[in-house]
């Protein structure tokens, strides 16, 4: 019998003062059986950062033929592309090509420097791709903030993300800076 996602709830306020853009969104996040808590909050992570109305999460893991996260028009065009981790070179053309704009986000990990080591050079030569980087140590913070049910409130501020993550028993307030590699 094949294992069933894991449903999460995610109540997230967005206060991004860099895009004037002030919502609530109310999330239901189907975490993948091989997706670790580190895995599904980057997913978060990179919501948040281009949080949109149209911004949705896709069957990610369960379908190779579509990102983590995408934006489509309302004429049904890939506005907004993203994945996460280090993709394959075909995913990033087919990105790349799909869509007006990629974005690759990851942890700034070991796995990571060997990659961009190896793709840096392949990847300048995309003009409508951004690969960002978070702080490997806050991969572990946001998945002991992990709850099946959580409120998070978020600040973006001068390229600066203040998150507050509340569930059952915690509460994490973790400053994080992304950084943009190309």
């Amino acid at each position: 019998m094949a294992l069933k996602a894991t449903i999460f709830k995610a109540d997230i306020s967005i206060t991004d003062m860099d895009r004037n853009y002030y919502n609530d969104h109310n999330l239901t996040i189907a975490r993948h059986p091989s997706e670790n808590d580190e895995r599904m909050m980057l997913r978060v992570v990179a919501f948040i950062v281009n949080a949109h109305e149209r911004l949705q999460f896709t069957k990610g893991l369960s379908d190779d033929d579509v990102p983590d996260l995408w934006q489509k028009s309302f004429s049904d065009e890939i506005e907004l592309w993203i994945e996460l981790g280090q993709p394959s070179e075909q995913r990033i053309k087919k990105g790349c090509n799909q869509s007006q704009q990629m974005m690759i986000y990851s942890y700034a990990d070991n796995s990571f420097d060997a990659w961009w080591k190896k793709e840096h050079n392949k990847l300048q030569t995309k003009k409508n791709l951004s690969v960002f980087t978070l702080p490997e140590s806050l991969a572990a913070t946001l998945a002991n903030a992990v709850h099946r049910s959580m409120q998070i409130q978020v600040t973006v501020q001068d390229g600066q993300m203040w998150l507050t993550i509340e569930g059952a028993d915690v509460t994490e307030s973790v400053e994080v800076s992304i950084e943009k590699q190309l």
